[in-house]
């Protein structure tokens, strides 16, 4: 039997493909390469080039395969993008999921692990945010997400598909040998824009607002390593294979970190000074986003193991020190 992830050549995907392959796991891969590299497939998973809103890819990989269960990770993600464009978020996003569901209930697989996002409490009523916390959205990105969240709600109900949806936080870092890490085009995230100044391909990082209800008013965010998130995946997975019930929960490290410490994190990891620009705020951004992540460790038996935001900005910096043009194919 396999696992099926969609989106395994993107950054999370691609990490947690990695897991799944050092547990000797058989991994069929989806991904039509948009956001996706083929340079970072993993060489020992199957690869189908093709988009999960084509049932006729789908129904191919779930004939020629044995899926056991789906690991989630294809959609768009650009908050920015998300509030420009939300048409496109809709019909790749939701559009994606209900195509993706549709063929797992026609081949009677029972199984699947979504990537979700904080993104779907909107601005939180209180911090660290909580599973049973309301869900508001501020963006048309994480509408799309609570979307698909109701319609695997909607849909295990109906046809027995158990799920775990992972609300996670700002992913970050590589793996510790740099040969895979993050690389979006444009690149939206903080800690590579950071990056980018040391390696001379920006003058300045900019900050986006400044006037935030926090510590020292800029957007604070909780930041998880991208192998603590793969490792939540392959938890999740063996707790739905174990029976488990259907289920949410939020991944991480439960402590926020400004865009400015960030900023003054990356000077202590790379031994180099970062230049600073502030600039207007966007739209969407919540003040604070920081994650309660209790349940997942008591039920999942998770345990981030990269708590020092310095150490995570270090693995990142291995990453695009080697790779300054990111992937190359």
């Amino acid at each position: 039997m396999a696992i099926l992830v969609c989106g395994g050549a993107g950054y999370i995907g691609s990490h947690t493909v990695h897991q799944l392959a050092a547990k000797g796991e058989s991994v069929v891969i989806v991904d039509n390469l948009a956001t996706g590299h083929r340079a970072a497939l993993h060489p020992a998973a199957k690869f189908y080039e093709g988009d999960i809103r084509d049932s006729f890819v789908l129904d191919r990989i779930f004939t020629e395969n044995q899926i056991e269960a789906v690991i989630h990770f294809a959609a768009n993600s650009l908050v920015g993008e998300s509030m420009e464009n939300p048409l496109k978020y809709f019909n790749n996003n939701v559009g994606g999921m209900q195509t993706l569901l549709e063929a797992m209930v026609r081949h009677h697989v029972d199984k699947i692990v979504f990537s979700s996002t904080a993104a779907v409490y909107g601005e939180p009523k209180r911090v660290p945010i909580r599973e049973e916390d309301e869900t508001n959205p501020t963006n048309a990105y994480g509408e799309t997400k609570r979307t698909m969240e109701k319609l695997m709600k909607w849909v295990s109900r109906a046809n027995g598909i158990r799920y775990v949806s992972l609300r996670y936080f700002n992913a970050a870092g590589a793996l510790d040998d740099g040969s895979i890490g993050e690389d979006h085009s444009p690149e939206t995230h903080l800690i590579p824009l950071i990056l980018q100044v040391p390696l001379q391909k920006r003058a300045a990082i900019t900050i986006f607002g400044n006037d935030y209800a926090t510590p020292d008013g800029t957007c604070v965010r909780d930041y998880i390593h991208v192998l603590d998130l793969a490792d939540a995946h392959v938890r999740a997975l063996e707790y739905l294979r174990q029976g488990g019930a259907s289920d949410i929960f939020n991944l991480g490290n439960g402590k926020g970190f400004s865009v400015k410490e960030m900023i003054v994190a990356a000077e202590k990891a790379t031994g180099k000074s970062i230049a600073v620009q502030t600039g207007a705020r966007r739209a969407g951004d919540p003040a604070q986003l920081i994650a309660s992540s209790e349940k997942a460790r008591r039920v999942l038996g998770w345990q981030p193991q990269y708590i020092d935001v310095e150490r995570i900005i270090r693995t990142a910096w291995s990453w695009h020190k080697s790779h300054p043009d990111g992937y190359t194919d």
